[in-house]
């Protein structure tokens, strides 16, 4: 019979191992190449997370230039996560949107001030009542000019606020397409108790800061 104290030292080490794999893994992101996504048919596109994506999307899709938003992930240091393995903490990846957008119409500098503008920035893994690593909120550059303006513009909120700004600054690597239920999820489910309680709210606050941006409707 195996001693058990032997065994907790052992399931101890392994588990202290394992984090610290993933910790490297993570951490390794941020010494990565950017990948720059081509223009598509005079269409960019742009790369956010801030809490659930059903919120971010709809506040993205509320602005003018922007043609359409897509719910994924991003971030993480797995392959082909999913929203329950996501769920976990344990992918490092963050519920993230891809914004697809006229650059003629809409710049991404406009795009990063929509995205300060329609959370708490000062909120640390997550957003409201969304709690987690996969909540927490980061801005992907595709190069460095939009390197420059991300940082430029958090420290710009920094000296506003004389807080610390929560959102990390990713070089961006691969999006991963959500589950097709989470596309246009609160237009498709206005009725949804968190689409009314939290994701609208979250909407009409970010409305009223910026109403130069918003489409004709909003």
């Amino acid at each position: 019979m195996k001693n058990p104290i032997v065994l907790i030292i052992i399931s101890l080490f392994l588990s202290c191992q394992n984090s610290a794999q993933s910790n490297k893994s993570q951490n390794s992101i941020n010494d990565t190449k950017p990948v720059e996504v081509s223009i598509q048919n005079g269409k960019a596109r742009a790369y956010f997370a801030s809490g659930c994506f059903w919120c971010v999307e709809a506040i993205y899709e509320s602005v003018k230039g922007v043609d359409e938003v897509i719910n994924g992930y991003s971030g993480g240091h797995t392959k082909n996560p999913t929203y329950e393995s996501s769920n976990t903490g344990r992918t490092g990846h963050a519920e993230a949107v891809e914004v697809i957008y006229d650059p003629n119409i809409v710049s991404f500098a406009t795009l990063v001030d929509v995205y300060f503008a329609s959370q708490n920035p000062t909120q640390v893994n997550g957003q409201g009542p969304d709690r987690g690593s996969q909540y927490r909120s980061i801005i992907f550059y595709q190069n460095e000019t939009q390197k420059q303006i991300i940082l430029e513009k958090k420290e710009a909120l920094a000296k506003q606020l004389n807080a610390k700004i929560a959102a990390e600054v990713y070089p961006f690597e691969k999006f991963w397409v959500a589950e097709a239920y989470h596309q246009n999820y609160e237009r498709l489910h206005p009725e949804n108790r968190y689409i009314q309680g939290v994701s609208i709210p979250r909407l009409n606050r970010f409305k009223e800061k910026m109403p130069e941006v918003l489409k004709k409707g909003y």
